[in-house]
């Protein structure tokens, strides 16, 4: 690559740096590319990258993979109904210990140490919650445990962080109006937060490539959706596991004022950027 080519380079992404300064993104991270120290490392690069340039960035982090193992290592059984993890009480200490206690610090470590600021944000001091039910009794339905839909939220841990240009790292927790304290799916905690901080993007990184026409082939991805061809899309049945939870967040933050919703390949390096400062971009972009 010549030294013309790296121009080119800045000189395309300049626009949606002039475009994006100050604008607020709520990116949320988690799926298998969390185990891949490499792809990590490229990834909050990315994050610094984009807070470096101007941009208001929310992390909001999921822990599944290691969730999953330290349930395992206790001898704790995990299941899910539509993407979501029934939690028990037992289930529920595991997670908060590896959300809280692992997972955010090595995080906020690692965006520190690329040059970053960035501070861990316990979900708890910020989400109200319900307990969520898959369906009404009568209907058939059950409870997920503790499991919480959020019904409120606290800004002002992630404001007055983001007013000294620190990188807010949310863990997805929750409190009822019990005190209790309530696992809650990282991408539903992902979009209500961008609606309600009036997100300009909300991005989410996990490890499929966007959102697939056809579930068993990696190339079908579908660059841009709209509710209506979402809502086809769940009539076929094409929706379906984790997917499910973060269309619906999607969906949800749209209709709350975000400007367009990102569901990218966290597995590409540089997906991040690839979307957010070129003229084609990866993934698949939901809009209004």
């Amino acid at each position: 690559m010549t030294a013309a080519d790296k121009a080119k380079i800045f000189l395309e992404a300049l626009p949606y740096v002039q475009r994006f300064r100050d604008a607020r993104f709520v990116i949320k991270y988690g799926g298998a590319v969390m185990d891949d120290a490499e792809l990590v490392r490229h990834t909050l690069r990315d994050v610094v990258l984009l807070e470096a340039v101007g941009i208001q960035v929310v992390l909001i982090h999921g822990g599944g993979p290691a969730i999953g193992r330290a349930l395992k290592e206790a001898g704790i059984s995990s299941s899910f109904v539509d993407g979501l993890r029934i939690t028990d009480a037992a289930t529920m200490q595991v997670i908060e210990r590896v959300l809280c206690g692992e997972v955010g610090p090595s995080i906020v470590a690692l965006l520190e140490s690329l040059g970053g600021r960035a501070r861990q944000v316990l979900g708890q001091r910020m989400f109200q919650v319900k307990p969520f039910r898959k369906a009404a009794p009568e209907e058939g339905g059950h409870s997920l445990g503790f499991v919480g839909e959020p019904t409120s939220v606290d800004t002002n841990p992630i404001l007055s962080l983001l007013a000294e240009r620190v990188i807010p790292v949310v863990s997805p927790l929750g409190l009822g109006e019990d005190g209790q304290l309530y696992n809650i799916n990282a991408d539903t905690a992902a979009g209500c937060l961008a609606g309600v901080l009036r997100a300009e993007k909300l991005v989410y990184l996990t490890d499929v490539n966007g959102v697939l026409r056809d579930p068993q082939d990696p190339r079908s991805t579908i660059s841009v959706l709209n509710p209506k061809e979402v809502a086809v899309l769940q009539e076929r049945g094409v929706l379906r596991g984790g997917m499910l939870p973060k269309v619906r967040s999607a969906l949800w933050a749209l209709q709350a004022g975000v400007g367009k919703v990102h569901l990218l390949d966290g597995r590409i390096p540089h997906a991040l950027l690839l979307e957010v400062f070129t003229d084609s971009g990866v993934g698949t972009e939901l809009v209004p």
